[in-house]
C-alpha cells in the first residue's frame, strides 16, 4: 500500500500517512461509574482481555484478506543519456499491498481506493494462503473506497457482517484487523476515541471518519475495524502522525457508506451516486453561536436552498441550523452531508433543527443530485480562447461528481485543458464561464453559439473559486 510522507490538508494538523496507530488508553480510576450502558463493560483484568478478544478474532480473522496490485509508473527520461542506449527505462512497474476484507461469500471484497488505484494486476491472497486475481467493480476515490471481485464458483468465502446501526459509542473496545505485506495477519485493540471525526486526507471533499487509537500497521489500509460482536464498523483507511511513528490517531470510513458502496456494485454500478442535501450550508462559528445565543458552536448553517431540492421540499430555509441527522448530533457541515450522502435514495431522515430562537423538525427524503441541465461534453474546436479545453453544463449530479459546489458553479465548467489556445491564455479545470463578449454563459448551448460568430478580440469572464476574473484575448 501506499505510504507518501508528504502534508496533507487535515482539520487535525498533522501529518498524514496511509496506515498505522497506536495501542489502546486504560480507564482511569477517576471516571464516575457506572457505564450508561449495562451491556458494555471493560475488561477486568489481562486474562478476560484473553477471554473477550479470542472469540471476536476467531470469527472475524477469516475475512480478512491481503491484497496486491502492480501498476506501471512513467519515469522521467533524460534525453541524451537515452541516445547512447542509457538511463532508467521511461516506465516501471510498482507494487503496492494493502488489506481488505470479505463482505460476500460469493467473493465481494471492500477495500481502499488507495490500495488499488492504477492497477493493472490485482491478486486477493485468502487467510487459507490461497490466491486469486480480483476485478474491480467500483471505485469510489472520494470515499477512498473499492470493490473487488475474486471468482471461487460455487465456494462460500467466509464473511465479516457488515455493522451500520450507528450505535458505536466513544469508549468501545475494538480490533483493527489487517493482513499486511503478506507475512500474516495482524490483530492489534484499542478504543473508539471520537465519531464523526472530520478530516480531508486527500485535499478534496472533507469527510467524516471514526477515530481509534487501536494500531494500524503500514499494510493494514483497506482491513477492519471489528466489534466486540466481529462485525465491521469501519474499513482503515489512514492514520495522523508527525513523526510517520505510530501516534493513537487512526481512521476509519464508518460502515454506513461501506454498505452503500458494497450495494451500488452488488447491483451492477461501477460508481457511488450519493445522496445529497439540496442545500449549501456552512460552519457555525464560536462568532455565529454567540449571535444567535447558542450555548456552543455546532451544527451546519443552510446558508441556500436548491429550488425543489430535498432540503425545498423538507421545508428547510435560510439561516436554519442543522444540530441533528436521525438524533444523532452533527458537529459540522461536512458531517451532515456524510449522513446524507450515506442514505439510500428514497430513505426518509429526520432532521433536528434549531430556527429563530427554537427547535423544530423536518423530514428529507435521500435522493440522488439530478442531471439538470444535460451534462453535454463538449471539447471545443476553433480559433477562439478556449481551443483545446473540454467544457460541461453544471448540474448537482455534475457537481457531485467532480466536487465542486453546484451553488458556486452554475453555468458552464472548464474540465480540462489538454492543448490549444486555452492552455496558452491560462484557462485551468475548474474555471467557470461566465460571459463571452458581453453575452451571459448558462450552458454548452449558449457558449457553442457565443463562440460560433469569428472574432478578431474575445472578453471572457470566468469564475475562479471566489473571484470573477476579466480578461480580452487577440486570437
Amino acid at each position: 500500500m501506499r505510504n507518501p510522507m508528504r502534508l496533507h490538508r487535515l482539520l487535525v494538523p498533522a501529518f498524514v500517512l496511509l496506515a498505522a496507530c497506536s495501542g489502546p488508553t486504560t480507564r482511569s480510576e477517576a471516571q464516575p461509574p457506572p457505564l450508561a450502558q449495562p451491556t458494555r463493560a471493560a475488561p477486568s483484568d489481562a486474562l478476560n482481555m484473553k477471554a473477550s478478544f479470542a472469540p471476536v478474532v476467531r470469527r472475524a480473522a477469516p475475512a480478512v484478506v491481503n491484497i496486491s496490485a502492480k501498476r506501471v509508473v512513467r519515469q522521467q527520461v533524460d534525453p541524451f543519456w537515452q541516445m547512447f542506449g542509457m538511463g532508467v527505462p521511461p516506465s516501471r512497474v510498482e507494487g503496492s499491498l494493502g488489506s481488505g476484507v470479505i463482505v460476500r461469500a460469493d467473493g465481494i471484497i471492500v477495500t481502499n481506493n488507495h490500495v488499488v488505484e492504477g492497477g493493472r494486476e490485482i491478486t486477493v491472497a485468502l487467510s487459507d494462503r490461497r490466491e486469486f486475481p480480483a476485478r474491480v467493480l467500483l471505485v469510489d476515490p472520494r470515499g477512498d473506497l473499492a470493490v473487488l471481485k475474486i471468482d471461487v464458483g460455487s465456494e462460500r468465502l467466509p464473511v465479516m457482517p457488515i455493522d451500520d446501526s450507528d450505535d458505536a459509542q466513544v469508549g468501545d473496545l475494538v480490533l483493527a484487523i489487517g493482513d499486511p505485506f503478506g507475512v500474516g495477519q495482524t490483530v492489534t485493540n484499542g478504543i473508539i476515541s471520537a465519531l464523526n471525526r472530520t478530516a480531508d486526507p486527500q485535499g478534496g471533499t472533507p469527510m467524516t471518519y471514526i477515530q481509534t487509537d487501536a494500531a494500524i500497521n503500514p499494510g493494514n489500509s483497506g482491513g477492519a475495524l471489528v466489534d466486540m460482536d466481529g462485525d465491521l464498523i469501519g474499513v482503515n483507511s489512514f492514520i495522523v502522525s508527525r513523526s510517520g511513528a505510530s501516534a493513537g490517531v487512526g481512521f476509519a470510513i464508518p460502515a454506513a457508506m461501506v454498505r452503500r458502496v458494497v450495494e451500488a456494485a452488488a447491483g451492477g454500478g461501477n460508481v457511488l451516486v450519493r445522496s445529497w442535501l439540496g442545500a449549501r450550508t456552512q460552519p457555525v462559528t464560536p462568532e455565529i453561536a454567540r449571535s444567535l445565543g447558542l450555548d456552543k458552536p455546532q451544527g451546519a448553517l443552510v446558508a441556500d436552498i436548491w429550488p425543489g431540492g430535498p432540503a425545498d421540499r423538507a421545508g428547510l430555509k435560510s439561516g436554519d441550523i442543522i444540530l441533528s441527522v436521525n438524533g444523532r448530533p452533527v458537529d459540522d457541515p461536512a458531517a451532515v452531508s456524510f449522513a446524507v450522502g450515506a442514505a439510500r435514495p428514497g430513505e426518509v431522515l429526520g432532521l433536528g433543527v434549531r430556527r429563530g430562537g427554537g427547535l423544530v423538525k423536518a423530514s428529507l427524503r435521500a435522493e440522488p443530485p439530478p442531471a439538470r441541465p444535460a451534462r453535454d461534453d463538449w471539447q471545443v474546436e476553433g480559433r477562439n480562447p478556449f481551443q483545446g479545453a473540454t467544457v460541461v453544463n453544471v448540474s448537482p449530479a455534475v457537481a457531485d461528481e467532480i466536487g465542486v459546489d453546484p451553488f458556486a458553479a452554475r453555468g458552464v465548467l472548464v474540465l480540462n485543458i489538454s492543448r490549444g489556445f486555452a492552455m496558452n491564455a491560462g484557462l485551468r479545470p475548474g474555471d467557470v464561464v461566465r460571459r463571452v463578449n458581453g453575452r451571459e454563459i448558462a450552458t454548452v448551448s449558449d457558449l457553442r453559439s457565443a463562440l460560433s460568430a469569428p472574432a478578431a478580440t474575445w472578453q471572457v469572464t470566468i469564475l475562479r473559486g471566489d473571484r470573477e476574473i476579466t480578461a480580452n484575448f487577440r486570437t
